[in-house]
């Protein structure tokens, strides 16, 4: 029988994870590109995307500096809605009581645009970082306490009597069952989280800052400099995809025998 061939170094290269994303960017901005000189769309209405990296160039070291304040806000945000998110979802998941009253106005909550109720945190805690952080922190606290409570619920009951028979005590039959089996989808929660947690900070700069990304977009949009306003919503976006990247192999580090099951299922597939 003969041996099956092994795959060249260029298909190995094609089939690695972040070259087909890589290579999809590539094709978004090359018909970026293409649409305005067929379109001839002016420059005010969208610009090139050799503006874009000229400014990206040019005005790195500002839009670096810029990017601090942002970064520290969502990365607090993010950490609160972690923090307080993933208690709420095991006090919502273990009691029907506290389901009954909690539940309901966590959704009710959702209801609410943040923009709307993000000038109230300005008057209330001043021009300073807290408001990026507590905006940052309500848009990121819902799909933790969603996903975590999917994850406790999903945990199967004969598992924790099984525990309990053993004479575990309740914290212990928790950590033991109940946790483990509940992380997967808790880090769900969390790599949805830290996403949005990046946009309830621009938000706050929104309403009111002198710094930060969003500062940049707002100042660029009262110009009509789209190539800066642009440039800062790829720094946005590499924000985003850094700490979602963080996340993912925190994830690795914590539930390794859940991350091995899913990639072989999708190397499978």
């Amino acid at each position: 029988m003969a041996e099956a061939k092994s795959p060249s170094g260029v298909s190995k290269v094609l089939n690695a994870a972040w070259v087909r994303p890589f290579l999809f960017l590539v094709v978004i901005v090359v018909a970026w590109d293409l649409s305005i000189h067929l379109f001839h769309i002016p420059a005010y209405q969208i610009p090139s995307p050799g503006d874009v990296v000229a400014v990206l160039w040019s005005d790195w070291p500002e839009l670096l500096r810029q990017s601090w304040p942002t970064t520290y806000a969502t990365i607090c945000g993010f950490l609160l809605s972690a923090l307080f998110g993933i208690p709420v979802a095991m006090l919502i998941a273990g009691s029907k009581t506290v389901e009954s009253y909690v539940y309901p106005l966590l959704v009710f909550s959702q209801s609410v645009p943040k923009i709307a109720i993000a000038p109230l945190f300005v008057v209330w805690f001043g021009f300073g970082i807290i408001p990026k952080v507590i905006s940052a922190f309500l848009l990121g606290f819902f799909p933790v306490v969603v996903s975590a409570v999917q994850g406790f619920r999903a945990v199967d009951p004969d598992m924790v009597d099984l525990a309990r028979a053993m004479q575990g005590s309740r914290f212990k039959v928790f950590c033991a069952v109940n946790l483990p089996h509940a992380m997967p989808a808790i880090f769900s929660g969390l790599k949805v989280s830290v996403t949005l947690a990046v946009v309830g900070a621009v938000v706050g700069e929104f309403v009111g800052s002198n710094s930060g990304i969003g500062y940049v977009m707002q100042r660029s949009i009262g110009t009509f400099d789209l190539p800066t306003m642009f440039a800062a919503l790829v720094i946005l976006a590499l924000l985003g995809v850094i700490l979602f990247w963080v996340v993912d192999r925190i994830e690795r580090l914590v539930i390794p025998w859940h991350v091995s099951q899913r990639d072989d299922i999708s190397f499978a597939s």
